[in-house]
């Protein structure tokens, strides 16, 4: 999350988890109303909605590359994480040259 100028609903789009105070969420959805959010916490579902309002209110905190995010239930931090994948273009490539 290097640009500052990216707004939340933006990075929520491109992300494929969440961490939410220090938890990892896979399982979030935004709609045409709400910010959904879900995750773990030992044994417990723990839960967060956030309004488009609060989401679009959100704080970028360039130093701590995350979101503040203030809803009914107080503030939160948000780090919107993008998942990394393998590429197999290496592997292709030596299989073309061994033919």
């Amino acid at each position: 999350m290097s640009d500052s100028n990216q707004t939340l609903r933006a990075a929520l789009e491109t992300s494929d988890m969440l961490e939410i105070d220090g938890l990892h969420a896979f399982e979030f959805s935004v709609d045409d109303d709400t910010l959904l959010i879900q995750a773990m916490d030992g044994r417990a579902n723990k839960r967060w909605s956030f309004t488009l309002q609060q989401v679009d209110a959100a704080v970028f905190d360039e130093p701590l590359q995350s979101w503040t995010l203030t809803g009914d239930s107080g503030e939160h931090r948000l780090i919107c994480v993008k998942a990394w994948s393998a590429s197999n273009e290496d592997d292709e490539h030596e299989v073309a040259n061994e033919a």
